[in-house]
């Protein structure tokens, strides 16, 4: 009896040994998961041949950027190449709180200088990711294999994908496990044709972003031009415009609470 009472305590012992660093790893594992989130902004700062300079839009960071860190999120920036992220400079409205608040802060600024390159980001590191606008995204977020690789990888292991405006530039070519695009047969809000038009681009970009979105199988929901316009389908959080980026931070606050908390 006294042998087995010993061997039993031997057993015990290394299960003990064994199983508390694994259980103690997953967990540091999830909490280091649950509160981060990744913001992706565009490298490119030109509009075509034009010659005019273009780059990410100011509030369709700060108004995701702001609801995450209140909800207690720790918030990366990236983009394509990483490095220099050009700030398109018709956004830099002074007038609005939060965008205040991010241009006065030298540390934020300075990050936008040195943003995470794609080809760097460990997807199991974010619940969230967001693409902001800015018509730069037109031409180099599709083109993005890490960028379609990680927002892939982020949302097929039950995180959120965000964009808004021409951030879901972002959103055409990404394809799930199965191989099906990620937009098809989801319902999304993004720049529209009409928006284009108004704005003198539709010859420009190179291509709509409403009909591409559409081509891939995405059920397109739009407003009238400039309107505040902001889908939910399932975990994806999308938004038309500018006048969107407030709506898509709540939602997208919102929906993390749900799933994660």
């Amino acid at each position: 009896m006294r042998n087995l009472m010993m061997k039993q305590l031997v057993v015990w012992s290394l299960v003990f040994c064994l199983g508390v660093p694994l259980l103690a790893k997953q967990a540091e594992k999830g909490k280091s998961r649950m509160k981060n989130a990744l913001i992706v902004v565009t490298n490119h700062d030109t509009q075509g041949s034009t010659g005019k300079k273009t780059g990410w839009f100011l509030s369709e960071v700060t108004h995701v950027y702001y609801p995450l860190i209140e909800a207690g999120y720790q918030v990366d920036f990236a983009s394509p190449r990483g490095g220099l992220a050009p700030l398109d400079e018709i956004s830099r409205d002074a007038t609005d709180p939060e965008n205040k608040m991010f241009l006065e802060d030298p540390e934020l600024m300075k990050r936008m200088g040195s943003t995470l390159s794609m080809t760097s980001v460990d997807p199991k590191k974010y619940r969230i990711v967001h693409f902001a606008g800015g018509h730069g995204t037109m031409w180099d977020f599709h083109t993005s294999e890490p960028l379609a690789r990680v927002a892939a990888a982020i949302y097929e292991a039950g995180g959120i994908v965000s964009a808004v405006c021409h951030g879901p530039a972002a959103l055409v070519n990404i394809k799930l496990k199965d191989g099906s695009y990620l937009v098809k047969g989801r319902t999304v809000s993004a720049f529209t044709n009409g928006e284009e038009r108004e704005v003198g681009l539709d010859q420009v970009v190179p291509f709509l972003l409403q009909s591409k979105l559409e081509a891939r199988g995405a059920v397109f929901e739009g407003a009238g031009n400039w309107q505040d316009q902001t889908s939910v389908s399932e975990r994806l959080v999308t938004g038309q415009n500018p006048q969107s980026a407030r709506s898509v931070g709540k939602k997208v606050v919102e929906l993390a609470r749900r799933l994660f908390e």
